[in-house]
């Protein structure tokens, strides 16, 4: 058997005891097992909780500045194992070393955030608010937290929580998904490196009985959550019933809507990307093709053939240039076919679907495109988390816009046009939090909040930005009274 992934409680890496149960880390490119997760549950979590609680008595103390600079110090050691971290993104994960490398920039600049963390926890201040009377306002921090992370991000969603929340003065706790645990070890132990005291950053590896005792256990105070719909719902549910502040980002069907005057070029490879990059893993890929007008339709069904036709599949744990690599683990792969096979008998139209395309190891998918899908079928409803782009036909812009605001979900939308009241319009009424205008994959940087809607997202505050700081935090105000007459009678 492979070497088992340990968990790190305050300062050590251990593994948890009596333990018989465990799931497999695959090389999804080869389909090979390189690790594999020991299954704990509630005994690991109240290890964790231990440490970390203590070490909330002495971090929550430690001025602003020298909490970030330790995160300065974190920053420079994931820039000095940059690579290494993106490679080891691509052997757990199957994403494109390009991809990989996103990963991990997009995490980076979390980190870069929370260094500003001097800045940012600063509260506000009124003298004078009535007579002898000031307002001051504090943000402190909440205690124990925990984040529980999906494995299409296995670097940047993480990255979303942790930095922040250490970085305004809680410990934490990451549990990251089961099928990618390597680089969670990697990130803990530069964090450690860079002199984070033990405790303050802890990792239980498990599935979901680590996840049920972390949303229930009474020492720990917030929770962030990513991943699925279903599970996000559960997450919120679970963590609200149990007191604790909850943040819980779910899946998405996200809309590429094509005017007639877009640009040919640049639209396409917006499209490529969102659609298909990361093997379609991610709640911001661009599921749904809306192109207005019927002969818009036909021109970019078959703009987007020619295109895929030289696309290259490859093992992205060995090739640098592949255009795309292979999904999670085979369960992903029979999934995703499934909605393949199950389209014709729908109604709709396989228009690019060649099976020889792929590797005959690893979990591959060949990428697909469906023509002729309709709001009532399954592609439409459901987010596929594959590389699957569904084509609807509409005729108007209005059309296209009410077609997609019945859906059930909120991450999500992008116009590619030249005209700025069609833009305009877009933007206004599309029922989603993120919206790109010429852009394939809206997700905002580190600076804003990653603002889903409706059932994309469980909960008040975003991860990142002011909304993750605010998240971390809670206000406390202070009214000072102090009368002058008190200075006359006593002399002074």
């Amino acid at each position: 058997m492979t070497t088992p992934i340990p968990n790190l409680i305050g300062s050590q890496w251990v593994l948890p005891e009596g333990v018989t149960q465990h799931t497999e880390v695959f090389n999804p490119s080869t389909g090979e097992v390189i690790g594999h997760v020991p299954l704990g549950g509630a005994t690991e979590v109240d290890a964790a909780v231990d440490a970390a609680t203590q070490a909330f008595a002495s971090w929550s103390r430690t001025p602003a500045p020298k909490r970030a600079a330790c995160l300065f110090r974190y920053r420079q050691l994931l820039e000095q194992h940059f690579t290494e971290l993106a490679r080891l993104i691509t052997r757990e994960n199957g994403k494109t070393f390009a991809e990989a490398q996103g990963d991990v920039r997009r995490g980076i600049e979390v980190v870069d955030f929370a260094c500003g963390i001097s800045h940012l926890g600063k509260g506000e201040s009124l003298p004078q608010v009535a007579e002898n009377l000031d307002a001051v306002t504090t943000r402190e921090p909440l205690g124990v937290c925990a984040g529980i992370t999906p494995f299409n991000f296995p670097a940047m969603v993480p990255m979303w929580m942790f930095p922040l929340a250490i970085a305004c003065g809680n410990t934490f706790i990451l549990k990251p998904s089961e099928k990618v645990p390597l680089t969670a070890v990697r990130l803990a132990e530069l964090f450690v490196e860079a002199g984070l005291p033990a405790g303050v950053f802890n990792v239980v590896q498990g599935g979901p009985e680590v996840v049920d005792a972390l949303c229930t256990h009474p020492g720990i105070s917030a929770i962030s959550f990513v991943g699925s719909s279903a599970v996000a719902e559960h997450v919120y549910a679970l963590g609200c019933r149990h007191g604790k502040r909850v943040q819980a980002a779910g899946g998405a069907k996200n809309v590429l809507l094509i005017m007639p005057d877009a640009d040919p070029d640049a639209t396409l490879a917006a499209i490529l990307g969102s659609a298909f990059g990361c093997a379609g893993q991610r709640c911001m890929a661009g599921s749904l093709l809306m192109p207005v007008g019927e002969r818009t339709g036909d021109e970019w069904r078959e703009r987007i053939s020619e295109a895929l036709a030289t696309f290259q599949l490859e093992n992205t744990s060995a090739c640098d240039t592949a255009d795309m690599g292979p999904v999670i683990d085979a369960s992903s792969q029979a999934r995703i076919r499934q909605f393949i096979q199950d389209a014709p008998v729908a109604g709709a139209e396989l228009a690019v679907h060649d099976t020889t395309r792929c590797p005959t190891q690893g979990f591959f998918v060949e990428p697909t495109v469906v023509d002729g899908v309709t709001p009532d079928m399954d592609l439409f409803q459901h987010e596929v988390f594959g590389p699957i782009l569904s084509v609807v036909r509409t005729q108007t812009l209005d059309e296209a816009i009410a077609v997609m605001n019945q859906h059930a979900y909120g991450n999500g939308a992008s116009i590619f046009t030249k005209n700025g009241a069609a833009a305009r319009q877009f933007a206004r009424e599309i029922q989603c939090g993120m919206v790109g205008v010429n852009v394939g994959v809206p997700a905002p940087m580190a600076l804003f909040s990653f603002s889903g809607w409706n059932r994309s997202f469980f909960g008040d505050l975003h991860v990142q930005g002011t909304e993750g700081v605010l998240f971390y935090t809670r206000q406390k105000v202070v009214l000072s009274r102090w009368d002058s007459a008190t200075v006359r009678t006593l002399g002074w």
